[in-house]
């Protein structure tokens, strides 16, 4: 089993801090949030530890299913600066939200979903021409997020030749039974918890979800990708390692 775990939970830290602990912990995968604070990042310390990287595209201010074509042109140009830097380090994934719906377009949801697609179709090609796996994130169940919906997120992919990041917790919030969860295309996997009330990123083991049943699911179907811990504190990735390592 590959476990990563995500900067989020060292947010407000430096660079070199994050990667000293999750490093510390015995980890050997770290997906690195690639928006504020942390825009561009030094290369000599990414080397400096032994960590293999993943990248979490920007989701801070950028919409690539915003309506306005110039937003949407600046949410992609700050989704393909990430497939830069995941060709740059050698970065196995790149992880993206597929969008939002503005307050204005809410009764007009298949002409987000028709933006969205032209613009995960282009950062999919800008990918495959840089040899990047870049993958797009189901989201969980709120009223401005598309492709909650993760059988409708697998028919786009499977139509562009891309890949899917299963997060666990925005599934079982979009209400998402662990049967349901797997997809050929899932090739990275962001871990957490909840109670299905709220996208809380919860330590693994601290909510309702059934994790171990899933995780079940996935070794059973030779799933070769990492288990990235993406959860709000460096205490939470501790114990969500301790379930891992007790569970599996």
């Amino acid at each position: 089993m590959k476990i990563g775990a995500s900067t989020l939970a060292t947010f407000n830290n430096s660079l070199d801090s994050s990667l000293e602990f999750i490093e510390g912990l015995g980890i050997k995968y770290a997906e690195l949030l690639h928006q504020y604070p942390t825009e561009e990042f030094d290369l000599d310390i990414l080397n400096s530890y032994d960590l293999k990287y993943t990248i979490h595209a920007p989701f801070m201010d950028v919409n690539i299913a915003a309506l306005g074509s110039k937003s949407r042109a600046c949410s992609i140009s700050q989704i393909k600066s990430s497939v830069d830097l995941a060709n740059e380090i050698d970065a196995s994934t790149v992880v993206v939200h597929p969008g939002l719906i503005p307050f204005l377009a809410k009764e007009m949801p298949e002409e987000i979903y028709k933006v969205a697609d032209a613009s995960i179709e282009e950062i999919g090609k800008y990918s495959k021409d840089l040899g990047v796996n870049t993958t797009i994130e189901n989201m969980p169940a709120f009223e401005s997020m598309i492709y909650q919906d993760m059988s409708r997120l697998n028919e786009t992919l499977l139509k562009f030749e891309m890949s899917m990041t299963l997060d666990i917790g925005h599934a079982n919030h979009s209400g998402i039974s662990p049967d349901e969860m797997y997809f050929d295309c899932i090739k990275h996997i962001h871990a957490h918890d909840n109670f299905g009330d709220d996208d809380s990123h919860l330590p693994l083991g601290e909510g309702s979800i059934e994790l171990k049943r899933i995780i079940d699911i996935f070794e059973d179907k030779k799933y070769d990708g990492i288990y990235m811990i993406e959860v709000n504190n460096k205490d939470s990735i501790k114990k969500s390692l301790e379930f891992l390592k007790s569970n599996f």
